[in-house]
């Protein structure tokens, strides 16, 4: 009896030790790894929503780059990263499309490897066009494009790419046959459009407002459902094409099995994040939008997602490069 009152009055006295480790998370630096190389735009957006939620988690959030794979190097690192949040996805569009463009790369069920925390912006395209296109609208567009099928050049960041899908997507939905172009990137491509060898594109709102400002190109819309805080007056594709809506999207994942007061304290560390004002003006200066959403939101976009661009790649049987 006396051991077992003993080892009972340690288990009691241990308890609090016990909470307060549990309480302790982060006790050291969070690593936040991105499947995109430094310098871009990506890797930008993603290092000031970290340093945000490093003054609300009160340890450092630290970015790496692990690129490859159509981001699956990255994706696969944390899936496989001990659950104890200190290793976390700042996750893509990727994640919906590479099941059905790329079933070999993984993780090839996502939702079964990574849990989701956090929505935490959308990035949308402008379509612009070259000026000698004889279209000020999107209505005008398809109008052009149908009268003459085959003929109207259109790019890309390169096959598979979001603003491809986002394409394939338009073309189907205005009934029109145009040719896809993919680049390696869209530098490359923008310099074609400006030179009038391929005659449109979708494009990252911060990589098309340049030569949309020089006249080079001339904007006919937004491939977001809302308008640009960049580009206040280009409508969407949805004020002519009704629920058309295709953007490049981000959000925070970790690995299956993390503790859920974890997940909440990175879910609540996003959320003041992607409210804080300084941080919304900043972002929306490099054309993107945050997204306040929860983990049940980030689940249901990614499976939406996955439905809409697998079922888009079947049918328009896309194939990687």
């Amino acid at each position: 009896m006396h051991v077992g009152r003993r080892s009972a009055l340690s288990l009691l006295l241990a308890a609090p030790t016990i909470v307060r480790a549990q309480e302790a998370w982060p006790s050291r630096p969070v690593t936040m790894v991105t499947g995109y190389a430094p310098g871009g735009l990506t890797d930008v957006i993603t290092r000031l929503i970290a340093a945000r939620m490093s003054r609300e988690l009160g340890q450092p959030l630290v970015v790496e780059n692990r690129v490859g794979g159509a981001t699956s190097v990255a994706a696969t690192a944390v899936a496989r990263a001990a659950p104890d949040g200190y290793v976390t996805l700042m996750g893509a569009s990727s994640l919906a499309i590479n099941p059905a463009l790329q079933p070999s790369l993984t993780p090839r069920e996502p939702l079964k490897e990574l849990l989701p925390v956090g929505m935490a912006y959308r990035s949308a395209f402008v379509l612009h066009v070259h000026p000698a296109v004889p279209a000020q609208t999107t209505a005008e567009f398809i109008a052009y494009a149908k009268a003459n099928p085959g003929k109207v050049n259109f790019g890309s960041s390169g096959t598979g790419a979001v603003n491809h899908l986002c394409l394939e997507l338009f073309r189907r939905r205005a009934g029109i046959d145009v040719v896809h172009i993919p680049y390696r990137g869209g530098a490359p491509a923008l310099i074609d459009l400006q030179a009038g060898r391929i005659q449109a594109m979708f494009q990252a709102a911060l990589e098309a407002i340049p030569a949309i400002r020089d006249g080079r190109t001339r904007p006919l819309a937004v491939s977001s459902a809302a308008r640009l805080a960049l580009l206040p007056d280009v409508p969407p594709v949805a004020d002519t094409l009704s629920g058309f809506d295709a953007v490049f999207w981000q959000g925070l994942f970790v690995p299956l099995g993390t503790p859920e007061p974890v997940v909440a304290r990175l879910g609540d560390a996003l959320h003041v994040a992607t409210e804080d004002p300084n941080l919304r003006a900043a972002m929306a200066a490099q054309g993107v939008a945050t997204e306040t959403g929860d983990a049940a939101a980030l689940h249901r976009l990614l499976v939406e997602d996955t439905e809409v661009w697998g079922k888009l790649i079947r049918e328009a049987d896309i194939k990687p490069d």
